[in-house]
């Protein structure tokens, strides 16, 4: 028996629908303040501080002093829910995310002329979802809370003034919550859904290496890769509020699972001393999310010892294009517009996941006060094409379908602030 409350609820407590946050998929972009003022156009190509830790490695050899980075971004989700259909009862309010933050820190310093170190924190993956007590398509997805926090210590060298490169091993640590109710009213009396609950962890490790070449001082070219990371991760199922406690119990669960490589190819050219262009575009290895299969121990039914889950996503192209204006020593002005293709369709589309094609267009501005300090700030309004979820029935007990069938129309948008501070020793 494959039930569907689980497909999607261990899988995602470890992978990390993200439809709150600036990058489709299960990605978050928000890991700096003056990158995004461009909609991260030229990432892996400009070295603007020490945040290119994550955007490109072989940026900090860029940095001539020490540097300390750090900031967060705001994120106000809205998802619009029409045109819904379900045998079950309830509401489709919407508005589902509430107000998120992402924060970000970097460090680097040059030992010498050919070599730097630093150091980097931020947040790759995240998800916040908290849908209404009787949302109607509750069955498939209710609650939702993912982080992953990942620690990137980093090395650069520069061969000459041309080519340099960089590498950081990365260190990620995520844990997650998700919920949902199974549709057991009427099932032998019963008055209420029965409530299923997971709780998961996992730490794993990656990479992320970065060439970036200066052919003149006017032109930068960048290529980062991120590694693949596989994840085991071990939690465990509680199911409570069931039918006179038939299924009430709490289960060990397992899962192995890979998120995806990615690579991001970008170019930075200045075109005098007042503009600047950016250009970028990334490869993301969504088809590894083929499928998934979770194991549990002690599960109440020998059929629950064994669950899958087909995804079906597929590899995805995103582009990004911005430029940017040197008002004078102090203040530089920017903007963007970026395009972020799902990587998920009509047909496997959920409602954790309910994510369209994605534009995002952003404005940002740099303060220089001194040649020690900069402050960043960046706007970012994301809006979706109209996202269709159309998930089927699901498994039945008693005669009674445990999963009623959810279909929804969702227009997603969303308001995004990050602020940064950078201080140079």
């Amino acid at each position: 028996m494959k039930t569907t409350w689980l497909k999607t609820t261990l899988a995602l407590t470890i992978s990390a629908a993200s439809a709150q946050v600036l990058a489709n998929g299960i990605a978050i972009n928000e890991q700096s303040a003056s990158g995004a003022g461009t909609a991260y156009a030229g990432r892996a190509s400009s070295a603007l501080d020490a945040s290119t830790i994550y955007g490109n490695p072989a940026g900090i050899s860029k940095l001539k002093r020490t540097e300390v980075s750090g900031g967060m971004a705001v994120v106000s989700a809205k998802d619009d829910i029409s045109d819904a259909h379900s045998s079950a009862s309830g509401s489709n309010k919407g508005d589902s995310v509430p107000l998120a933050a992402v924060p970000f820190g970097y460090f680097s310093t040059p030992l010498d002329d050919k070599v730097s170190v630093g150091l980097g924190v931020y947040v790759p993956y995240g998800i916040i979802n908290d849908y209404e007590s009787g949302f109607q398509g509750r069955s498939h997805g209710s609650y939702s809370k993912v982080q992953v926090i990942t620690v990137q210590p980093t090395i650069s060298y520069k061969f000459n003034d041309v080519v340099a490169v960089g590498f950081g091993p990365t260190i990620n640590r995520i844990d997650g919550k998700l919920e949902n109710y199974l549709a057991t009213q009427g099932l032998f009396g019963a008055q209420q859904d029965t409530k299923v609950s997971i709780k998961g962890d996992d730490t794993a490790t990656g990479f992320n290496v970065g060439l970036l070449i200066t052919p003149t001082e006017s032109t930068s070219i960048g290529a980062t890769y991120h590694s693949k990371v596989k994840y085991e991760l071990e939690g465990h199922t509680t199911v409570s509020g069931s039918p006179a406690g038939l299924f009430d119990s709490r289960m060990d669960a397992s899962l192995d699972i890979t998120l995806p490589e990615s690579l991001d190819l970008s170019i930075t050219q200045k075109l005098d001393d007042r503009w600047t262009v950016y250009g970028g575009t990334t490869w993301t290895r969504w088809s590894r999310l083929k499928s998934i299969e979770v194991q549990n121990t002690g599960a109440p039914l020998a059929a629950f010892d064994t669950i899958g889950e087909d995804l079906s996503w597929h590899d995805t192209w995103s582009a990004a294009i911005g430029t940017s204006y040197q008002v004078n020593d102090q203040l530089v002005l920017r903007t963007g517009f970026a395009y972020d293709p799902s990587p998920t369709s009509n047909e496997h589309r959920t409602v954790r996941i309910p994510v369209g094609d994605r534009k995002i267009f952003t404005l940002g501005a740099g303060y220089s006060p001194n040649a020690d300090m900069t402050f960043d700030v960046a706007y970012a309004y994301l809006w979706e094409s109209t996202a269709s979820v159309n998930q089927p029935d699901g498994e039945s007990l008693a005669g009674l379908n445990l999963q009623p069938a959810y279909s929804a129309k969702y227009d997603n948008s969303a308001h995004g602030l990050t602020a940064q501070m950078t201080y140079r020793f």
